[in-house]
């Protein structure tokens, strides 16, 4: 595992010592990589959500009622 030196603003600092202090973690490298990962896996959730929108607005507005959309979106979860 690659070693890193990070320097912590204090409120951090001491948030990060809470947190292994009150045994959520048993060290902060630990925190930090769990933190990582979190955000890691938030990134994948955005952008999977931002390709959806871009694709619905390439897709252009549909003159559709709301009922029609509903029961289209139902048809394609259903088969």
């Amino acid at each position: 595992m690659a070693r890193q030196s990070i320097s912590f603003t204090k409120p951090n600092d001491e948030w990060l010592k809470a947190q292994v202090d009150n045994n959520e973690y048993s060290s902060k490298s630990e925190l930090i990589n769990d933190l990582i990962r979190q955000a890691r896996k938030q990134q994948v959730q955005v952008d999977w959500i931002r390709a959806k929108l871009e694709k619905a607005e390439n897709s252009g507005f549909t003159n559709d009622s709301k009922e029609k959309i509903l029961a289209h979106s139902k048809s394609l979860l259903n088969g």
